[in-house]
């Protein structure tokens, strides 16, 4: 797994041996970035679920001018500071060990709001889905204009709407979707 683009390019990130976590494969990634575009510069990019860091790492490298990266598990977590090391990144990117939920609240309190939220839980927690897109579809997280994308099974149903996004488009790549949400342009 490697960062495809940008000011890491090339740059190979560790990830966790077995079945821990499910890495966004760098062909989803890069069908990801093209479809975002030159609009990731200077963004503010969550990666829910970062896993080792892939996805939020190359929005960094893509010139996103605040990456934060949630992740639950610690094995993870060291997993990505250890990615955050190599790079030389450690300052340019917030890790918030925690469940997304939580993570959600406490970056709302703090009165954050992202172009970009990308949501990666494990398929085979479903609920995970539509929970935490209903908690960003009421949420005052989303920047006006904003996207929620998230990476799912194709064999998994995501709604129309979630308070107040809407889904825009749909990219399958074998057994797994890019589902692009986004948030109404003005407040």
């Amino acid at each position: 797994m490697r960062i495809i683009s940008g000011t890491y390019r090339g740059f190979r990130l560790r990830s966790l041996k077995g079945a821990d976590l499910r890495p966004t494969s760098d062909q989803m990634r890069e069908t990801l970035f093209d479809v975002l575009g030159p609009s990731i510069r200077g963004s503010r990019f969550l990666d829910g679920y970062a896993g080792s860091g892939a996805v939020g790492l190359e929005a960094l490298s893509r010139g996103a001018s605040e990456v934060v990266l949630v992740e639950s598990q610690r094995s993870a977590q060291e997993l990505i500071r250890r990615n955050l090391e190599t790079l030389g990144a450690t300052s340019q990117v917030l890790l918030i060990g925690s469940p997304l939920e939580k993570a959600l609240d406490r970056l709302a309190q703090e009165a954050t709001a992202f172009d970009y939220v990308f949501l990666d839980p494990p398929y085979a927690k479903i609920a995970e889905y539509h929970r935490n897109l209903r908690q960003l579809g009421r949420s005052s997280l989303l920047a006006p204009g904003s996207m929620i994308i998230a990476e799912h099974s194709r064999h998994v149903l995501l709604e129309e709407t979630y308070g107040r996004i809407r889904r825009r488009r749909s990219i399958r790549h074998g057994d797994s979707q890019l589902t692009f949400y986004s948030a109404p342009a003005t407040s």
